[in-house]
Formats: C-alpha cells, sequence, structure tokens
C-alpha cells in the first residue's frame, strides 16, 4: 500500500493578470485578463499530490477570513488533508502573479501572511504526523527554521525528505544534508551553488555540486527541456511530455514535485518517480491557474503510456 505524504508549506491566494507586459514603476496600464484562485507552493504541491493519487496531509497556517476558506475548500475537494492553525490576528497569504500573454512566463511576489509565522513550536505540535510519513516535502516560502525542524524530524524518523528550494535563497550545507533529494530549477540551482545551468552538462555539474554538500539526490527541472536527476552514481536526463500547447507555466513545478512524491510514496524508483514528476508539469502547463490545473493520475497514466515528446 502506498505510504503518506506530509506537505510542510503556505497556502496563498493567486491573484493572476494577464497582460502583453508588466507596468513600469509609476506607469498604469490595461490587462487582457484577471483571475483569482488557490496557490501558494506547499498548498500547490499537496493539491498536485493527491490529484496524482497520493495520501496527502498539509502542515501551514491561515488567518480566518475569505482566504482561509478558499484553502479549505481547495483541500477539501482534492482530497487533502489539512493540519492547520487558524491565526485570528494575522492574514492568510496572497500572491501578485504577472503572466506574460504571449508566452504564459510568469513573475511572482508572495506575502505569505499568517504562514510565516510557522515556528519550530508549530512543528513539534505536529511532529507525530512528520514521523508517520513516509515521504516528507516542503519549500522555502514559510521561515527556514520551521522548514529545518521539519526535515530534522522526518529525517529522523526515517521519511523520505523532499526540499524544493524555491523561493531561490541560500542554504547550508547542514540544511542540504537533511534531504533525499533536491528540486530545484534552473535559476535556482544556480543560485545554490553558484554554477551556471544554461545546458545538460552544466546541469549535470551543478547536480554534483549539491551532492558534494550533502544531498542524497539532486532532481534540477529544465523546463521544456524536461528533468536531471544525479545521485553520484546514477545520472539520467528525463525529455518533457508534451500534453499540449503551453497556456501557463505557474505550476508545472508544483505539479512536478507534488507527483514526484506521490510516485515516491508508491515505491517506484527516482528515476521513475521524475518521469511521472514530468508528466504530471507537462499536463498542467497546457491550463491556467495552479491548483486548480493540476492533473488527476489517470491523466498522468495515459500520457505517459504516450510517450515524451
Amino acid at each position: 500500500m502506498a505510504g503518506s505524504i506530509v506537505v510542510l508549506g503556505v497556502f496563498v491566494a493567486d491573484t493572476s493578470y494577464r497582460a502583453a507586459r508588466p507596468p513600469r514603476m509609476g506607469e498604469t496600464i490595461l490587462g487582457e485578463s484577471f483571475a483569482l484562485g488557490p496557490g501558494g507552493k506547499g498548498s500547490n504541491q499537496a493539491v498536485a499530490a493527491a490529484r496524482a493519487g497520493g495520501a496527502v496531509h498539509i502542515v501551514s497556517k491561515l488567518g480566518r477570513d475569505t482566504f482561509a476558506e478558499m484553502a479549505l475548500a481547495t483541500w477539501r475537494a482534492a482530497g487533502v488533508t489539512p493540519a492547520i492553525t487558524q491565526d485570528e490576528t494575522s492574514y492568510t497569504g496572497a500572491a501578485y502573479i504577472f503572466i506574460e500573454a504571449s508566452s504564459g512566463d510568469n513573475a511572482i511576489i508572495v506575502c505569505p501572511g499568517a504562514a510565516g509565522t510557522l515556528s519550530p513550536a508549530d512543528i513539534e505540535a505536529r511532529a507525530g504526523l512528520i514521523r508517520g510519513a513516509s515521504v516528507f516535502v516542503t519549500q522555502l516560502e514559510q521561515p527556514m527554521p520551521a522548514a529545518i525542524r521539519a526535515l530534522e524530524i522526518a529525517r529522523e524518523a526515517g521519511a523520505r525528505t523532499i526540499l524544493n528550494p524555491a523561493p531561490a535563497a541560500p542554504l547550508a550545507r547542514e540544511t542540504l544534508a537533511l534531504c533525499d533529494f533536491v528540486t530545484p530549477n534552473e535559476t535556482e540551482a544556480a543560485g545554490i551553488t553558484g554554477l551556471p545551468v544554461g545546458s545538460l552538462e552544466e546541469a549535470r555539474a551543478a547536480a554534483q555540486a549539491l551532492i558534494a554538500q550533502g544531498v542524497g539526490a539532486a532532481v534540477i527541472t529544465l523546463g521544456e527541456k524536461g528533468a536531471l536527476y544525479h545521485d553520484g552514481r546514477v545520472s539520467e536526463h528525463v525529455p518533457a511530455y508534451r500534453a499540449g500547447p503551453v497556456v501557463e507555466t505557474t505550476g508545472a513545478g508544483d505539479a512536478f514535485n507534488g507527483a514526484f512524491a506521490t510516485a515516491l510514496a508508491d515505491g517506484l524508483d527516482p528515476v521513475a518517480a521524475v518521469r511521472f514528476g514530468c508528466a504530471a508539469a507537462g499536463l498542467s502547463v497546457t491550463r491556467p491557474g495552479a491548483a486548480a490545473a493540476m492533473p488527476t493520475r489517470a491523466e498522468i497514466l495515459a500520457l505517459l503510456e504516450r510517450g515524451p515528446g
């Protein structure tokens, strides 16, 4: 039977603006469309993992407001079990997302709100849940002391630990050593290692640098080029799975990470889990939104059957 997945992370309400270009400072422009929907890397990854077939809990903090109601409804619809507290003195997080109409590329500002106060004490309160996980996943949108304590608890209990180092931030060697898998994109891998990541060989060198800092395995996501898995012994490039025209790339990394976690919890080997994640990401970019774009397990399996490219 598949193991359980615990995700520590942030929920934010995504406010998405689609336009030809971003405004310059002091300038107002007309956009093409606006959308409000659920987001936040931790929440998106929990939804992606659940829709991919995982048994998922999310550890987070919300305010007590309309956006909190959105979070709870989103998790309920996806089958994610919340393990949260609600802070009466703060607000539920929100994000500004600019989407370039011609390409679907995005630029994002995140305000995590109540989740920005997650502390090691909050993690200790959920220690039993984390210890029971088969796979533990976190990112860098919540405070680092909370993420580090959760990684420590998960590692001590024998869970497989995944750190998605986004948004990009410096990481201590001691933190990286707690991670069985680190899953940066090209920009994040370059920021962590100080090495360029513009080609597959450069990605492999950056992955090896992460291994040298104590990471169990590096999985560098490469956008339309797929992903690279590298653990110091096995190094395999997994090509992208294309399900149709790209509409929006906002949730692609989260789709990958959630599906990757589910595949590991299902017992797949890491390279097969990367393929599963790439197929999920390939489906997500054909749809608008973040959480709303996460594919089902049946859709992922169908695309895997069809093959990459």
